[in-house]
């Protein structure tokens, strides 16, 4: 029987706290890993090209830099499926800076997780990084989500 992984540390930089209690990690891949922090069991990482190996199960969700996802589908997937991954798992999303794609992302998980759309970005900026969601058209994209996706079960 497989063991179900621990949680985030709450105190490492970048966990957010989603209301169902999720935990979820959000990282500029710029910035190393914190080598005494546990690694993802599962990433999803935004960026313009495919990103390098890494050991734990990750996905790939093409998303050039300052734009939005190249597929809206494919993108309403991998987060909902990187939503549930965090139910019992370590996830991690990230990009290069941290902040924009990744604070998009991350404000979309939280539509998924019950937060209203139109409060998403705030709870984002509040619980994350202040200047996380970095664009008009990543706000509208957050905004209009919870519409693109229904709830997650």
């Amino acid at each position: 029987m497989e063991s179900r992984p621990e949680p985030w540390p709450t105190e490492l930089p970048g966990v957010l706290r989603l209301p169902s209690g999720r935990l979820v990690r959000g990282r500029g891949l710029r910035r190393p890993l914190d080598p005494t922090g546990p690694d993802p069991t599962y990433g999803l990482y935004l960026l313009g090209a495919e990103p390098p190996a890494v050991p734990w199960e990750a996905r790939w969700l093409r998303w050039p830099d300052f734009r939005l996802p190249a597929d809206r589908a494919d993108a309403r997937a991998a987060l909902t499926e990187a939503w549930r991954r965090a139910a019992d798992g370590r996830l991690e999303v990230a990009c290069h800076g941290g902040r924009g794609r990744t604070g998009t992302a991350l404000a979309c998980l939280a539509v998924l997780d019950g937060v209203p759309a139109a409060g998403a970005v705030e709870f984002v900026r509040r619980h994350y990084d202040r200047h996380a969601v970095e664009t008009p058209w990543q706000r509208r994209y957050v905004g209009r989500f919870e519409g693109l996706t229904g709830r997650a079960s």
